[in-house]
């Protein structure tokens, strides 16, 4: 009971987990494991097979692009006679590939992948506590996350065909049943899959909040959190508050496809047909889903730009440059990304008074954004850097993070945005600063925290390539996007074969997918170096990168609890890097001030 009595008062509660010796069953340690590192695999493992089906999907609907009409035999053998007939793809498949590829990267592989890997695996680890508030809960949130994947899946062998509106299925096609093929059982489908993942994240959010603030070991104030931490914190709080208006947007559309309400239809006509609905609007729809949808942006954003805050600190052997700073753009963004929807709507017929002002708080959020580039620079500057495959990436996410932002000041004018407006430009806006910033992130985390989630360590070789692989075949995909949007292409059509006034983009769609192709392919060395390093990698010390953070201190074998003995106590924050006086260029949180020595700030 020594461990008990020595623990810290804030986590005397969650002792016990110490004293837990009883041999697990399979089911309880794999299956409905309440240990939130194994769920963390979980929740990692689930995204990469939805990412993999989501990549797929681009690469047959990237090939109709560039190639009108003419058969793959890949195409055909993946999708089936009924959707790729002689290996053409389908015209009603092209939008749902499009819809489901979209949904899967933003929700289950962006949001779900990311926070629920690194939320959970992180958050316990780093602030000193046995496990999560509630294990039963994040148990729940796992296979609440899992269920809406298998029904995501599960929608694209339905009659119909799946969900076919675009990713944010827009009434009326995603509210009448009649409306298209993929507007039938397969939307449904996506409507109830979404409302089980809100229920997921929801689940999740309440337990990482709860964690971060009850359950912090003694002396881990708030001012003493990695910068990781306070970015899955501030995550957590905004699906907390955006994801139940999407909930709602979704219950409203499934009353409107099944109980002959009118929340977004109004005198709509069906071949000749005029059905019985009036008094809706459709922009309400992009209202909540776009409240929603704009918040997620950061969601999907901040974990990545949280983990990539650790790993350059790290490689860098340098305390990050202006820590409170960057906590107070987290703030800042987490605030400000609630009253920016708008500019999603700028062609609606909003006001345009009611614009400006979108205008204005959209080019803002800049302002926190760039703090956060300055400061990764400036701690890159000078450093002395450890090129590792997760720095790499952490880089990667820099140059992605300024390249998308630049366009994004673009969409964020009215008078400009209305002019590329539904078009490639906006596709590779987004692609890139949250699309690819958010998988760079993801990546350097899996890099970086691998010998922490297996204690193996993965192929560094194979990560330089991989990393070089898709980061030139990234750009390759969505810097040429720009040109096609400007030349005024609109984004999920099926071919512009018809069109003379896109014949000049023809031979940039053939590049594009080209790019893809090679970026697609190029994840097989990923896949490779992370399954065979689980079962067949080197084994990882305690501490591979030096770094100074609580979750250096635990074992490299697993245990229920995480600490053998009582938990750690905190003397200083995370950052101390090359601290003059001390004889490694690192210093665990865990070691107490000197008497001289004075705790830095940031």
């Amino acid at each position: 009971m020594g461990s008990v009595a020595t623990a810290p008062p804030n986590t005397a509660g969650h002792a016990h987990h110490a004293e837990h010796h009883h041999e697990e069953s399979f089911v309880s340690k794999y299956v409905f494991s309440q240990d939130h590192k194994m769920i963390s695999k979980q929740f990692l493992i689930t995204a990469i097979i939805m990412a993999c089906v989501a990549v797929m999907m681009s690469v047959f609907f990237r090939l109709q692009l560039a190639w009108p009409g003419e058969g793959f035999a890949i195409t055909n053998f993946f999708l089936g006679d009924k959707w790729a007939p002689n290996g053409v793809l389908d015209q009603n498949m092209y939008l749902g590939l499009i819809t489901i590829h979209g949904t899967i990267m933003v929700f289950f592989v962006l949001t779900g992948g990311l926070s629920g890997t690194f939320s959970n695996l992180l958050i316990p680890l780093q602030v000193g506590a046995r496990d999560m508030a509630s294990g039963f809960l994040n148990m729940l949130s796992y296979w609440f996350f899992f269920v809406s994947s298998v029904l995501m899946l599960a929608s694209l062998y339905v009659e119909g065909g799946p969900a076919s509106a675009g990713w944010t299925v827009y009434p009326p096609l995603s509210a009448l049943p009649q409306a298209i093929p993929g507007s039938g059982t397969g939307m449904t489908l996506w409507l109830v899959s979404m409302a089980i993942f809100v229920g997921s994240a929801l689940l999740g959010g309440l337990n990482y909040v709860v964690t971060v603030l009850n359950l912090r070991t003694k002396g881990m104030k708030m001012t003493r959190m990695p910068l990781t931490i306070w970015a899955f914190f501030v995550t957590a709080v905004l699906g907390i508050l955006s994801f139940p208006v999407l909930l709602s947007a979704a219950l409203l559309l499934l009353m409107d496809r099944s109980l002959g309400t009118s929340f977004y239809l109004s005198e709509i006509h069906i071949a000749g047909e005029a059905l019985d609905h009036n008094g809706g609007s459709p922009i309400l729809f992009q209202h909540l889903f776009w409240f929603l949808g704009h918040p997620e942006v950061y969601i999907v954003l901040l974990p990545a730009l949280g983990i990539t805050s650790e790993v350059i600190a790290t490689c860098s052997r340098k305390p990050i440059f202006g820590y409170r700073a960057m906590i107070g753009s987290i703030l800042a963004i987490g605030f400000l990304s609630f009253i920016v929807w708008g500019h999603h709507m700028f062609i609606t017929g909003m006001n345009p008074f009611l614009g400006s002002v979108f205008v204005f708080t959209t080019l803002l959020i800049a302002i926190p954004s760039a703090v956060k580039v300055f400061n990764y620079i400036t701690t890159l500057w000078r450093g002395n850097l450890v090129l590792s495959p997760a720095m790499l990436f952490s880089i990667g996410l820099v140059a992605t993070f300024i390249a998308g932002g630049l366009t994004g000041i673009i969409l964020a004018d009215s008078a400009l945005d209305i002019n590329v407006h539904d078009t490639y430009f906006v596709v590779a806006h987004f692609h890139i600063v949250m699309g690819m910033s958010a998988i760079f992130g993801m990546f350097a985390g899996i890099y970086h925290w691998f010998p922490k989630m297996y204690g193996k360590m993965m192929n560094t070789r194979l990560g330089f390539a991989h990393f070089w692989l898709t980061f030139v075949s990234a750009f390759g995909v969505f810097f040429p996007m720009h040109f096609i949007g400007l030349a005024g292409a609109p984004r999920r059509y099926y071919s512009y074969s018809e069109f003379p006034m896109f014949d000049g983009v023809v031979d940039l769609n053939v590049l594009v997918t080209v790019f893809a192709v090679i970026g697609g392919l190029s994840q097989l060395l990923f896949l490779y170096n992370f399954f065979y390093s689980i079962f067949r990698g080197p084994k990882a010390v305690q501490n591979p990168w030096r770094g100074n953070t609580l979750e250096w201190t635990t074992p490299v074998a697993h245990m229920h609890g995480n600490w053998p003995g009582p938990i750690p106590t905190v003397y200083r924050w995370p950052y101390d890097y090359s601290k003059p006086g001390k004889p490694e260029d690192f210093v665990l949180q865990t070691e107490p001030l000197a008497e001289d020595e004075h705790e830095e700030h940031g």
